[in-house]
């Protein structure tokens, strides 16, 4: 069995590595730090897993072309590269914008088109898209990151759908956490007021959820209640809230 993960040099990536390698699957690891993809591989080897490492930028949709067409047979597809940035829209980068919507769109979309292909054509094979619970609300302040996770979990939905209608043997599923510990704050700028989740138990409730075939996988209470919220509430005052949280992130780097 081969697992294919992006971004899978640090946090839930790496720790997702971490746990399909105690179950003895192979590993393709993708991300953009060869040095921390070596790091990992040397560890995760010592469970006697074949571990592949490619080092790539996934915001250039070629090199997402080019993993389809060098890695095959891939049982498990895992997108989770991304990040995130913060502040007003006006006077946010634009080139950074620019290759975040690649990175957490175009790459999800390329991977995941080019291998559900594949899983269909064999009649197996699961896919876990990550997105956050930031992706079912506005972002004021991270508006484009917030528009980038909701693309996930729409394009997501609309593929299980029709993966049910065909009768589909093809699981597909997506992540929605919260904020988490990881490398993550760093690149947005950002600075999480509440109780980040830790890396390693998001990824173990993740196996655990994406195992029973579960769509949406939303760890811990607060993301279900956000979920709920955010579906119930006026977008206006969801969109105010949001603001308001956001504001207290900005300024403290």
């Amino acid at each position: 069995m081969k697992v294919l993960i992006t971004g899978a040099s640090s946090g839930i990536g790496r720790d997702l590595a971490r746990i399909y390698a105690k179950k003895g699957y192979n590993l393709v690891l993708v991300a953009r730090d060869q040095v921390k993809l070596e790091k990992i591989k040397g560890e995760l080897e010592k469970d006697k897993v074949n571990v592949e490492t490619i080092s790539i930028d996934l915001s250039n949709k070629e090199n997402c072309i080019e993993i389809h067409n060098s890695v095959k047979d891939v049982d498990i597809l895992i997108n989770n590269a991304g990040f995130g940035d913060c502040g007003n829209f006006t006077k946010t980068d634009l080139n950074k914008e620019i290759n975040m919507i690649n990175t957490n769109i175009v790459a999800y979309h390329i991977l995941t088109k080019l291998y559900l292909i594949d899983m269909k054509k064999k009649g197996k094979g699961k896919i876990l898209n990550v997105a956050s619970i930031a992706g079912f609300m506005p972002g004021p302040l991270m508006a484009t990151y917030y528009a980038t996770k909701s693309y996930v979990i729409r394009l997501s939905e609309a593929i299980r759908e029709e993966l049910v209608k065909e009768k589909s043997k093809v699981q597909i599923s997506i992540l929605c956490p919260g904020p988490v510990n990881t490398n993550f704050n760093r690149v947005a700028n950002v600075d999480f007021h509440l109780k980040e989740a830790d890396s390693m138990d998001v990824a173990k409730y993740t196996v655990k959820e994406f195992e029973k075939g579960k769509f949406y996988i939303l760890p811990r209470i607060d993301t279900k209640i956000t979920k709920i919220g955010a579906k119930l509430l006026p977008t206006n005052l969801i969109a105010k809230i949001a603001y308001m949280i956001q504001e207290r992130k900005i300024g403290n780097f």
